[in-house]
């Protein structure tokens, strides 16, 4: 175990039918070449110490004993190996045969599974050979005590394995359904037809994703009869539903494996209170394995939250999202004009974006939108014409409204030196824009547009009462870089002089403007001050979104961005002392359409705003 990142995998030996001694070569090579990768919970196919297409030879008692000897020999062999091994072969008890998974862990057999759900149609009469097992059973094999049943192997006193055998993931109700286990190992030997490998794949991506589970899914392949059926060696491993990695069909991978973070499906468990275990009745072994280190075997993204498939699908779906939530406001309100401010930067390009969507699927013009630029002490000439030009080119009314003069005044009338540049002197200007646009939209029927995006909640990188505030935030769940990435991609889609506008919006450094420029350029970087938004919104991710501890976003962001955990150990303390100390601000935050995760304090967040940290920065301080 890794800081609770599990290594699970699936085998894929090449065997003989009816050739156990062969076969348990063959497993045996397999295990020692996974234990070197690291594997702790390893599965091979169904029936594979004999073989799945031996029909009735299962009925010989030659092979049944040469099955057994099997077993026997890889349990040997692999009783130095720190992992749990899921095999398959027929076991006969008392004048009958039962379909079975033997668990191995350290040269024990800790349990006997069998197959729940027998097929009965089709190529399939399994039931001509094996019975199902209704009750436990106390077997005697390889001169051990086994239990038979229905069970869970537990690793380390906290992570139950469950284990099911290829059909019972396609029955009505399998036996992982009752959600003892965080983890499922399914033994299978699912034959290849044209398209059951799409089906395949979506059954295992579903059962993972309605339990909160694992899913470690081993099919039979090289080797088996070819008699009337074709075996592609199928092999996946999914979490929540989604796939980690995958030998396809006809692949012939040997091994194929992935870790599985166990913290982050107990978290996910904990928060969904119709994932419940009731089944009482299952037989429990436990097993130990040994803390290991080391990089994580899984593909990390960089941006976890900006789509890595089906981009343009994911793109206009939460464009459509952000659009509909504004429109059915607009309905309720009674609202005609939408007001933003429309500073040149990428939130407010992209809530512009979003309102001109609104408003066509209101059947509305683009001139109900009442784009407000706002200049101030730190307005660059480059902002001011990007916010000019998308404005121009997106058929809005554009107004320009000159903030500094009032702004000097207010500061007067408060007795602050205009010569003070402290968060006084910047924060007016925020407040003064969230002023005059609420202002413009009750004059002109309308909602005042928030452009602020999750990233800047979750670091309180925003006015408290100014651009904190709004009617109505269509970015409040959008992160800073799927901001970049939805821009982008409306950038691309729309094309012409609106598509240069908001290339130079990409191109333009992030930055609130409250401090007068340097020689007509930005001089407050927003990413010197609060640090890189790529990893800002990582940890928003792992830390917060997934309820991973320090220690464990710190490994994520070395499999993802390179280099050692503990390089990433002071940023992290950085976001974790922003997060904490900007929740007042989130707990009285405007109403905002969730996209994927939200910091809203009626949805997803709830936190007092006066919550320490201190146990938190500890473990930080630990890893540096």
């Amino acid at each position: 175990m890794n800081h609770g990142f599990l290594r699970v995998g699936v085998a894929n030996p090449e065997i003989r039918v009816a050739e156990p001694e062969y076969n348990a070569n063959a497993v045996i090579a397999a295990a020692l070449e996974a234990e070197k990768e690291g594997v702790e919970v390893l599965a091979f196919p169904e029936l594979c110490l004999t073989g799945y297409t031996c029909g009735d030879l299962f009925f010989q008692k030659t092979l049944i004993k040469a099955a057994e000897r099997a077993l026997a020999k890889v349990a040997e062999s692999t009783k130095n190996a720190d992992m749990l091994i899921c095999v398959g072969l027929p076991v006969s008890h008392e004048n009958k045969l039962y379909n079975v998974c033997a668990v191995l862990n350290k040269g024990n057999i800790l349990g006997l599974v069998p197959k729940t759900h027998y097929p009965e149609y089709g190529e399939f009469n399994e039931l001509r050979y094996f019975t199902r097992a209704e009750k436990m059973h106390v077997v005697p094999l390889c001169g051990q005590v086994c239990t038979m049943a229905q069970a869970v192997f537990v690793a380390n006193d906290e992570i139950p394995v469950g284990v099911e055998i290829c059909e019972d993931l396609w029955a009505s109700c399998p036996p992982s359904s009752d959600c003892a286990a965080l983890v499922t190992v399914n033994i299978s030997a699912s034959s290849e037809t044209v398209g059951k490998a799409e089906k395949r794949r979506a059954l295992v991506l579903s059962q993972s994703l309605r339990t909160c589970s694992a899913y470690v899914y081993a099919d039979a392949g090289r080797g088996e009869s070819t008699t009337d059926l074709v075996f592609s060696g199928h092999g996946i491993i999914t979490e929540k539903g989604k796939i980690l990695a995958e030998n396809k069909p006809f692949e012939n991978k040997l091994l194929t494996f992935a870790d599985i973070d166990t913290d982050f499906l107990a978290h996910e468990r904990e928060k969904n209170n119709t994932v419940v275990p009731h089944d009482a009745n299952r037989f429990s072994a436990s097993f130990t394995l040994c803390e290991r280190s080391g990089k994580i075997a899984r593909e990390v993204s960089r941006l976890p939250f900006v789509p890595q498939e089906n981009g343009n699908e994911r793109a206009e779906l939460i464009l459509t999202m952000q659009a509909e939530g504004l429109r059915k406001r607009m309905e309720a309100s009674g609202a005609k004009k939408l007001v933003l401010g429309v500073s040149g930067g990428l939130d407010s390009a992209l809530a512009l974006l979003v309102c001109l969507r609104a408003l066509k699927i209101a059947k509305m013009p683009a001139k109900n939108v009442l784009a407000i630029s706002m200049p101030g002490f730190g307005t660059t000439d480059e902002t001011a014409q990007n916010a000019l030009a998308l404005a121009k080119e997106s058929k809005t009314e554009h107004r320009c409204i000159n903030i500094c003069e009032s702004v000097k005044l207010h500061l007067s009338d408060i007795g602050h030196d205009l010569s003070a540049r402290d968060v006084a002197y910047e924060n007016a200007q925020a407040r003064m824009r969230t002023m005059v646009l609420m202002d413009i939209a009750n004059a002109e029927n309308g909602l005042a547009i928030g452009t602020g995006d999750l990233s800047e909640a979750a670091l309180g990188w925003c006015t408290y009462n100014g651009d904190h505030m709004s009617m109505y935030g269509v970015n409040a769940s959008v992160p800073k870089t799927l901001v970049k990435y939805l821009v982008r991609h409306e950038a691309e889609r729309i094309g012409g002089g609106t598509k240069k506008a908001l290339i130079g919006i990409l191109n333009t450094e992030i930055s609130p403007e409250l401090l007068p420029a340097e020689n007509g350029k930005i001089s407050q970087k927003t990413e010197d001050i609060i640090g890189s938004f790529e990893l800002n919104d990582f940890f928003l991710f792992y830390s917060v979104r997934c309820g991973c501890a320090p220690k464990k976003t710190l490994l994520y962001a070395s499999a993802a961005f390179g280099g050692e955990p503990k390089e990433y150990a002071e940023p992290l303390a950085r976001f974790y002392k922003r997060f904490f100390g900007s929740q007042f601000k989130r707990s009285c935050s405007p109403d905002g359409a969730k996209i994927g995760f939200s910091l809203s304090p009626r949805g997803d967040w709830r936190m007092p705003s006066d919550a320490s940290v201190k146990l938190w920065l500890s473990e930080c301080d630990a890893e540096k």
